[in-house]
């Protein structure tokens, strides 16, 4: 977990880092966060990746989780095994459809962050991955969506019991340039002593 291109370090050493071109289900934290959909039987991008890598017992355990509570609402969050995967656990998140901001879009979003951090802290998880959510098939535009990941992602970790570590892995450069930029410009408006911007070695 040491490769980075920028992080953020709050000032009681909780750190959220921005990485990539790199592929979430290699790595290493304790639990990495699935942009899955409302079924939570799997489907394309992330989604399929995270189940085609950690296999059959991710899925059934989504199935039980579906058997449950029925289909899991945008903005939500719940946990499973993480199967075959380098991390212990997943986080399965539903992001927004994006329809031009007129669906209450960007609070869907931030709670889909904000869910998965809760859950994860919930289970004694101390570092997570995140992928960039509703960005692909989903439509929301990066620059906006980056904002609103990396805001809540800073009000919400440095309250956290136990999660000490939040990376963002990001699938191409483009994707990971824009998330940075994110961070530095909210390091900016940040009182000086909050968080501290870093550019890494990745």
């Amino acid at each position: 977990m040491s490769d980075f291109a920028a992080r953020l370090i709050f000032a009681n050493g909780k750190t959220i880092e921005f990485d990539g071109p790199a592929d979430i289900t290699k790595e290493v934290t304790e639990a990495i966060v699935n942009a899955a959909n409302s079924t939570l039987l799997g489907g394309g991008g992330v989604d399929a990746a995270i189940h085609h890598a950690g296999g059959p017992s991710i899925l059934q355990e989504c199935k039980r989780i579906v058997a449950k509570i029925g289909t899991l609402p945008a903005g939500k969050a719940v946990i499973t095994t993480g199967g075959r995967l380098a991390a212990k656990y997943v986080v399965h998140t539903v992001g927004p459809v994006y329809r031009g901001g007129r669906d209450h879009e960007a609070e869907t979003l931030a709670s889909s962050y904000r869910a998965s951090i809760e859950v994860a802290d919930d289970h004694g998880i101390r570092s997570l991955a995140f992928p960039s959510i509703s960005t692909g098939a989903y439509g929301y535009p990066i620059e906006k969506a980056a904002a609103i990941a990396v805001r809540t992602v800073a009000e919400t970790l440095p309250a956290c019991a136990h999660l000490q570590n939040i990376r963002f892995v990001l699938f191409d450069i483009i994707t990971r340039n824009i998330y940075v930029t994110a961070a530095e410009k909210l390091s900016r408006l940040s009182p000086s002593t909050s968080v501290i911007f870093e550019k890494g070695h990745s």
